[in-house]
């Protein structure tokens, strides 16, 4: 029985992880909608087989409620361009070699006009499919029609039955670049305390500059992320949550830069120091350490943008303050270490001095005081940007804010 349990609890468990899995949710909710969408399109139109719902329902339930409005939007008049571009060119041309060059000129421009951006090939595919056919007019219209359908039966799913929040995998991608990055500064730091050669130094430098690729990739999982928060009613504070994830990657970008320069330093000071060490011994483990701290404060900056829960949240802010206090520490003795090494050797003191400014940059994007002070710049910088796109809305609310204090003043001295 115990083993029956067991099994009955590790399959529920699965069961609850796959249901949580936004790649499961999209696929079935898109799988739904476009059936959905044939079925109602086989009682109100007049073709045998109308393809042309689900396809439209399967297009526009994309993975975020946002992308399904605006992508419903430009899939519907797309193919009413098409559709009544090819009613023009049936009345007038019909069908040939010739007529078939110019319906796909004009329709690649019409679609440009009416701006449906990646939906331009639509247009003339539409004009296409109905201009070859023999009865044009009822299947433009039914065409028309199922497109529609499927374009509202696509907007109702996301409407009764929300899109996943892509929050989580966007805070994976963020973490798992954080510790992409220290596991590099545990090289660097590693290689720094001991004889470096010029093509290791050179190794961990292309390593530096290859995070510029998972840069990229970590931005599309962030934009995905943000449109999933937007127009969504499963999250409250969706601005909060987009500018609190999307400054938080600007400053792990920096910091990948930064991580750059401060590895093409240490290349250039292998190649100075051949066939001698990068750093007398007692610097190189100071550096070591150093970099063993920054990259664990990388890391607990990454855990604490992509935390919702409060208590978690602090926990990683307070974490991340000890880290911190503790990098500038040792940050302060190499600094002293340096400065006295220089006095002894001043032969290479621009790249002992690049070194330290690059660790300094470091800390200075992770500190929390900067942190919070980007942080209100970029929520301001996003409120006058929507208040500015939609001022008879703000008007609007404004209006309200009286009426509301005074119904609360009302109740207040009622009771």
């Amino acid at each position: 029985m115990r083993d029956v349990r067991e099994a009955w609890a590790a399959g529920g468990a699965r069961v609850t992880k796959w249901r949580q899995d936004p790649v499961i949710v999209q696929t079935v909710r898109s799988a739904a909608a476009a059936t959905i969408a044939y079925v109602v399109a086989l009682r109100f139109s007049p073709e045998a087989a109308p393809l042309t719902a689900p396809l439209t329902a399967l297009l526009v339930v994309q993975v975020t409620l946002y992308s399904t409005l605006t992508t419903g939007i430009r899939r519907v008049n797309s193919v009413v361009a098409g559709v009544l571009v090819a009613i023009g060119f049936s009345v007038l041309v019909g069908l040939t070699w010739w007529s078939l060059g110019l319906l796909i000129l004009a329709s690649l421009a019409v679609g440009h006009l009416v701006r449906v951006s990646e939906f331009v090939p639509e247009v003339a595919i539409s004009a296409m499919l109905v201009l070859g056919v023999t009865r044009v007019g009822d299947t433009a219209w039914a065409r028309i029609l199922e497109t529609v359908i499927g374009a509202v039966v696509g907007l109702g799913c996301n409407l009764l039955f929300a899109p996943p929040v892509w929050v989580g995998a966007a805070g994976e991608s963020i973490e798992d670049l954080a510790r992409r990055m220290r596991q590099l500064m545990l090289l660097i730091g590693e290689e720094a305390a001991s004889r470096t050669p010029v093509t290791l130094a050179a190794e961990r430098l292309h390593e530096a500059r290859r995070l510029d690729h998972d840069i990229v990739e970590v931005d599309a999982a962030l934009k995905q992320a943000e449109d999933s928060l937007r127009l969504n009613p499963r999250v409250r504070e969706g601005l909060l949550h987009r500018v609190v994830l999307r400054t938080g990657l600007d400053t792990l970008e920096i910091c990948t830069v930064v991580l750059r320069v401060l590895a093409r330093s240490l290349t250039d000071l292998a190649k100075e120091r051949v066939p001698d060490p990068l750093f007398e011994p007692e610097i190189g483990r100071t550096l070591e350490r150093l970099l063993a701290e920054v990259g664990d404060a990388v890391v607990s900056f990454a855990v604490l943008v992509t935390t919702d829960v409060s208590h978690s949240a602090e926990s990683a802010e307070s974490r991340l303050a000890s880290e911190i206090t503790a990098a500038t520490a040792t940050r302060d003795k190499l600094a002293q270490l340096l400065l006295e090494g220089v006095q002894r050797d001043a032969r290479r003191w621009q790249l002992h001095g690049a070194v330290l400014t690059e660790v300094t940059r470091l800390l200075d994007e992770l500190d929390m005081e900067h942190r919070s002070r980007r942080l209100l710049e970029e929520l301001d910088r996003c409120t006058r940007e929507e208040r500015d796109r939609m001022p008879r809305l703000n008007r609007f609310r404004e209006r309200l804010r009286p009426a509301r204090r005074n119904r609360t003043a009302a109740s207040n001295r009622a009771t």
